[in-house]
C-alpha cells in the first residue's frame, strides 16, 4: 500500500492537499509518483495565476507518461515550487515534503471538506483506483 499521509487531503486524480494558515500546499502522491516512475519535468503554473478544482494547472511528465495535474481547490497561486523545473527527481524522492507543487489561496474554502481523508483515498486506490 502506499504512503498516505494522515494529514492531508486527497482527489481521486491522486493529488493532496494540506492546509498552512488559510493556504493549501498541493502535490501528487506517492501512489501517482509510483505509477508514473521516474520524473523527468514539471510545468507549473506562475504566481498569481487562477486555477479552477478538478481542472488541469499544471503537467507532470516521467519516463512512462505526460500526465496533466489537476488543482484540488479552486483559487490563486501564491507560492509555486521553483526548484521543480531544476530538479524534478524531487516529485519521486519526497512527494509529501520536497516535492510540494504549488500553494493556493482559496477562493471557495469549503472545497476542502470535498476532498478524500486519508482512509477514503486508501479505500479508493484499494478498490484499484
Amino acid at each position: 500500500m502506499a504512503n498516505v499521509p494522515a494529514d492531508l487531503r486527497y482527489t481521486k486524480d491522486h493529488e493532496w492537499a494540506k492546509p498552512e494558515d488559510k493556504r493549501y500546499r498541493v502535490g501528487i502522491t506517492a501512489f501517482a509518483q509510483e505509477q508514473l516512475g521516474d520524473v523527468v519535468f514539471v510545468e507549473l503554473p506562475k504566481v498569481g495565476a487562477k486555477v479552477t478544482a478538478k481542472l488541469s494547472f499544471g503537467v507532470v511528465e516521467s519516463v512512462k507518461a505526460v500526465s496533466d495535474l489537476f488543482a484540488p481547490l479552486s483559487g490563486e497561486i501564491v507560492e509555486v515550487n521553483a526548484a521543480l523545473p531544476n530538479e524534478p527527481q524531487v516529485v519521486n524522492q519526497d512527494p509529501y515534503g520536497k516535492g510540494w507543487m504549488i500553494v493556493i489561496a482559496p477562493s471557495k474554502p469549503d472545497e476542502w471538506n470535498a476532498l478524500l481523508s486519508a482512509a477514503q483515498y486508501e479505500q479508493f486506490l484499494s478498490e484499484g483506483h
